[in-house]
Order: C-alpha cells, then structure tokens, then sequence
C-alpha cells in the first residue's frame, strides 16, 4: 500500500471537520498539521479531530513532508492564503469558490505558472456518483444528443438569517443562493454541457426576515453548441440537489437526500437516479443503483493526485473561474433587467481590472 500524500489544512471550521473525516476514510491522503489563527480553535480542533495543531503558517510550510494545504477560510481570504501557499512551494486546495471575486480567481490560477504549483477547487458535486452516470451515459451517446438541462439546488437557508451572519449582506452572499447554492450547478452544467456562451437571470426577495440579499433565483444558460439549460435556487424551501437531463434518445434524472450533503457516503441510501429511453414514459423507467460514494474524499485524492504528480486534475481554477464568471454574469444579467450576458464579457472584464491594478 503507498504512503498517504500528507497535507495540511487552514481554517478550522466546521468544513474543515467535514474534510478531515473525509480523508479520515482514505488512504491517499492524510491531514497532518492544522493552522487557525486562534488558539482556541487550534485546540479545540486538535482534540476532536486529532489532527496536531502548528503554532503559525511559517510551521506548516516549513514543513517537507507536507505537499499541499487545504483551505477552508472565509471567501475573501482565498487569494492571500492561496498565494503565501503557493510561495512557499506547496499545492493549493481552496474551496469553492475559487475566490470571492473573478478578479481574485483569475490571480489564484496564474499561481500556477508562477510558482509551479497546481490548485485544486472544492466543486464536489461533479463528482457525486449519479453525476458521474449521467456523464459516462451522455459521452457513450445513450441519451443521443443533448439539447437540454435543467437543475436545482435549493434550502432554507434564507428563513434563518440575521444580521448577525454573514449571509445576511449583499456584499457577502451576492444573489444569496445564486453564489451559495447555483454556483454548484453551474459547475455541473458546466461539465455535462460542455462550454458555456451566455446567461440570463432574474431574482427576487421573497423571505419575512428581511435580509439585504435576494433569495430566489432562476437562470437560463446558454451553451456554445446551441444546447440550453436552466438553474433554480430557492432558499425558503426544503433542501434538494437535483438534475434532469434531456437527449434525443432519452433523458436522466437525479435527485439526493439534501440531509445527507455532510455525510455523503450515506447519499446512495436515499437518492433517485433514472433513465427513460426512447418513446417510453416515466412508467417504464430504468432505475438505476447508485454506488456508494464519497464526493468529498473523491475531491482530497483528486488533490493528493495532483500533490504527487504536479499536474492538475479535473477540479481546476480554470473550471472554478467558469463557475464564478457564470455567477457574475447572472449577477450582471439580474441588473439589466434579464439581458443575456456573456461569459466572455465578465472574463475580460476582470482580466482589465487586474491589467489596470498592475499597471497603476
């Protein structure tokens, strides 16, 4: 058996618990050294997931042994994490998303080329075992050919918010569950569809509590082949994850149990995933049996892959850009009254806003 990749993980909040009992479960990687600026959580960290805790990031990367850092700190704490990563000689794992802004995003993916490392982003649920089906159906052409899709990923987080927490703020949630929830299944869309070329949105605000950010949203995608697609994100309802794809030979469905998103090994026990060939209704579906999965220990062994090899997987910052300027562009859609927006319009201009800070 080889030798677990050993890493280490900063920002030790409840994610990094739910990263570190993932890895718990692998044998290709192992979280060896944890990093927070309190030394209460440091502690308190330390005795419940057994991971030893270092003093400061200088310990961490001093440290020759450890390949790569996970981080697991606040958006808008990606890029300079993800840079002191980086110059120190270490792989970069930073949660999705890739950065609080498509500006930043674009900074954390040119850190590859300029320190030699590769950055891996959290988007898990392209690795879910349902979305992996439907792609190995999709490439071997069973579907046919696709010209439509359809997702949603919705919960009630907006039925809970105070001012006390950061969702609350428009600046820090932008669209509430558009950046929270969407983002995720423009991801999806992303790698079942293929490139994207525009997208139109409209939100609304419709929870009692009285939060700054909207917290509904509906997206309507456009791929560069011609294929469309649509993303929901409801956040005053009960949980789901779901897609639904469409082809000329027949279509899938899947659908998890949201109260398991945490425990993911357990989402084969409770999830739905269907195909409806042909002329055949719903009556005569083929269900299909999920295997047991693990998206996020899929996601830490994509990164130890790349900790080993140098070379990235397919969790890249490119792709975490693609979410991200997918979002902006919805944002920007949502402003313009539901004009379509190209991703190439929000790409470039965060690539200008970069050139001038450079230039100034």
């Amino acid at each position: 058996m080889s030798t677990p990749v050993k890493v280490g993980i900063v920002g030790l909040g409840r994610w990094a618990k739910v990263l570190t009992r993932a890895a718990k479960q692998s044998n290709k990687v192992q979280i060896v050294a944890g990093y927070s600026r309190s030394q209460e959580k440091r502690d308190a960290f330390a005795a419940e997931m057994g991971v030893p805790a270092v003093p400061d990031m200088q310990a961490m990367l001093a440290n020759p042994e450890i390949k790569g850092v996970i981080l697991t700190v606040p958006n808008e704490q990606h890029l300079p994490m993800a840079e002191i990563v980086a110059k120190g000689g270490k792989h970069v794992y930073t949660e999705k998303p890739i950065s609080q802004t498509l500006e930043d995003g674009l900074k954390i993916e040119a850190l590859q080329k300029q320190h030699g490392v590769t950055v891996t982003v959290g988007h898990s649920a392209r690795l879910m075992a349902g979305i992996r089906i439907i792609k190995e159906k999709i490439d071997a052409g069973e579907l046919g050919r696709v010209a439509f899709i359809e997702a949603n990923f919705s919960n009630e987080r907006a039925l809970e918010l105070t001012p006390q927490t950061w969702r609350w703020y428009k600046d820090r949630a932008p669209g509430g569950p558009l950046s929270q929830l969407a983002i995720h299944q423009f991801d999806v869309l992303h790698l079942l569809g293929g490139e994207v070329q525009e997208v139109s949105s409209m939100a609304s605000k419709l929870s009692p509590v009285g939060a700054e950010v909207d917290d509904q949203s509906m997206t309507l995608v456009r791929f560069k082949d011609g294929k469309i697609g649509y993303v929901g994100s409801c956040w005053t309802s009960p949980g789901i994850f779901a897609v639904r794809v469409f082809g000329s030979k027949g279509l899938m469905h899947y659908e998890i149990d949201f109260g398991t998103w945490d425990t993911p090994h357990l989402l084969h026990k409770n999830s739905v995933l269907y195909i409806q060939r042909g002329k055949d209704g719903w009556g005569k579906r083929e269900d299909i049996k999920l295997p047991e999965s693990d998206m996020f220990r899929a996601e830490l062994e994509a990164f130890a892959d790349s900790c080993l090899s140098g070379k990235p997987n397919e969790l890249t910052a490119h792709n975490g850009n693609v979410a991200v300027a997918m979002t902006n562009a919805a944002l920007k859609s949502i402003d313009r009254k539901g004009q379509c927006v190209t991703i190439e319009e929000v790409m470039n201009d965060a690539r200008s806003k970069n050139d001038a800070k450079r230039a100034a």
